[in-house]
This record gives C-alpha cells, structure tokens and sequence, in this order.
C-alpha cells in the first residue's frame, strides 16, 4: 500500500497505542486526523510527546465517540479508518460499566454508522485478548469461545459483535485486530509493567494485585506494525487476527525480570487488596496462537520481552514527569 496517497483517521490516537500508530504512519506519508476525547485543558495525552515534527504533521481533532455528529462530520473522506477508542480500564468498569459501554459499544456503533455510504477502504476495528476470558485451552487462536468476566470485557465483545454484523448486514470493509498485553513507551501507569517500573525505581517495597495469572506480551511497535499489515493484507476482510507473541508469563516472573533489569533484586513486592480483581473477574491465563497473523500477513513480533523491557525502563527513565500525574484521556 502506498501509505502516501491515503487519508487515515485514528480514534483512541492520544492513548498509548494509537499514539504510536500515528506516529508510524506519519513516518509513511500518510495524511492522518487523529480523534482525541474532549477535555478542557486540550489535553492530546500520549501525541503531547511525540517529536515536534510528527505532531506538525497530524491533524488534531476533539470529539466524543458517544456522539455521533462527531464521528460522521470528522471521518468524511478517509481511506482507513483504525478504530481504538475505548474506556479501557477495568477497575473503572466495576465502578462505572454504564459509561464503559456508552463508549466502547455505542461509540463502535457511531464509527461504523458514519462509515456507511462514504468511499472507505478498510476499518481496523480494535478488540482485546479480555474478550476471550481464562484460556479454555492455550494458545488461544481467534476460535475461542468470548466471555465477558468485566464489564470492560463485555463492553469489547459487544463492540466486537457489532463490528461482525456492519460486515455481515452492509458489506462494510471491517477486520477486527485483538492484541494482547501491549507494553513500551507512553504507556499509563494503569498497566502492570510501567507500574512495576516507576515503583521500582523510587521504592524498596511495591503495591501489586495478583501474581499468578499469565499474560502474553507484546512490544508496541510490533503491535503496530500488526496494525499496518492487516490494513494492508488482501485477504483480511471480515476476520479477526490476534496479534501476541505466542508466550506466556506470570505477573511475579515478569516482576522479577524488571527487577533483575533495574540491578534491584531486593525490592519486596505486597499485595494489595484494592489492586485484586473479584475472584470471577480475574483472567488467569492469556496465551496467544498468533499463527494466522503469520500466515495470512506475514506478521510476527522482532522484539524479546527482555529487549522491550529493556527499552521501556530507558524511556520511564528518561521522562519522570509523564507518570507525576496519571492521566485519565480515552485510550
């Protein structure tokens, strides 16, 4: 694809991966608009930190995925549109699940609503490996049963299930990208990893949850670089792609591999109970089969966990004040 001769609109573009997908395709000569959630102060969250140059390039534009003037006015003319605007934090789903759905399903809604009858290539709708709740078998390919152990992760089926129906119903061009645990630079304290990081760094003792379950980890820009081939891939239309790196880790094993990086072997981790999710909610297990993304687009992540993490310490080193105050954007 000749990423210079197309319009690309990103919702979710100031979070942590939309940041970063803005960014690449910048670097492609795409023209891109990026959707940023309204907020009083113009905050634009993680595009705030890109170079000055890329952020010249990008086209700001602040709006409401609940609203769907929003979504039809802004995204008129765009080839590609890549939808990853969400509420996405689950501890706030058990609190609010009312505004988690507003945004995640009727927001979903509102983007594919606005698509119809314009002249769009390719819909990159953005799911979640929650979706798929504790592994009932691993890896996990994209057959896997759904089930909705949050409210966050049912709001994601839901939107998912409304992406498959404008496919099914009206033809449009959807493929629906389910990443796993994304990590790297500009990620919210909210996450596990710049969690462990920024304590690590500044404390003897850190606040964990749970330190059995297992995750699948992958380092952005592979995640994006997923994101760019299944926009591009011919044969892509209709189907869901998990995008992992077909490992698996526990949250105390990964707590050590970043204690082991940081030369801080001694650091004692304690439970926290506000940081546990309710035991049904708890996913235990997320592996990902990502041999149709290798099949089908050619994709597979280059960077080791060590190598990203490596990189994701060097990054929280480097810029301390992006984690003195949490930010609270739509990502």
């Amino acid at each position: 694809m000749n990423w210079e001769k197309k319009k690309v609109f990103i919702t979710g573009a100031g979070g942590f991966i939309g940041s970063h997908l803005a960014e690449g395709l910048v670097e492609r000569g795409a023209s891109v608009k990026a959707f940023v959630r309204y907020n009083s102060r113009r905050d634009t969250g993680c595009l705030k930190v890109l170079p000055p140059k890329i952020q010249r390039q990008i086209e700001i534009i602040f709006g409401d995925l609940r609203n769907p003037d929003d979504a039809r006015r802004n995204l008129k003319q765009s080839n590609i549109i890549f939808h990853l605007g969400a509420l996405i934090a689950i501890p706030y789903s058990y609190v609010n699940p009312r505004e988690v759905v507003e945004t995640n399903v009727l927001g979903t809604l509102n983007i594919l609503s606005a698509c119809l009858g314009e002249d769009v290539e390719r819909i990159i709708h953005t799911s979640t490996s929650e979706v798929y709740g504790t592994a009932e078998y691993v890896p996990i390919d994209e057959k896997h049963p759904l089930k909705g152990q949050s409210p966050y992760s049912a709001s994601k089926v839901g939107a998912d299930k409304i992406a498959e129906s404008f496919f099914c119903s009206y033809q449009l061009p959807v493929v629906i990208v389910r990443p796993f645990n994304t990590y790297g630079p500009r990620q919210s304290a909210r996450a596990i990893i710049p969690t462990l990081i920024t304590q690590a760094l500044t404390k003897d003792k850190i606040s964990v949850g749970s330190l059995h379950p297992r995750r699948d980890f992958t380092y952005v820009s592979d995640i994006v670089s997923g994101f760019i081939k299944v926009a591009e891939g011919k044969n892509a239309l209709g189907t869901v792609v998990n995008l992992g790196s077909n490992t698996e880790i526990s949250i105390g094993d990964l707590a050590k591999e970043i204690f082991e990086l940081l030369g801080k072997t001694s650091v004692k981790m304690i439970q926290a109970p506000e940081r546990i999710r309710p035991t049904q909610s708890e996913v235990e297990r997320l592996w990902a089969d990502n041999s149709k993304a290798k099949t089908c687009f050619g994709w597979f992540p280059t960077i080791s966990l060590k190598e990203g993490l490596s990189r994701t310490i060097a990054w929280v080193q480097e810029h301390p004040d992006f984690y003195t105050e949490e930010e609270s954007y739509v990502i």
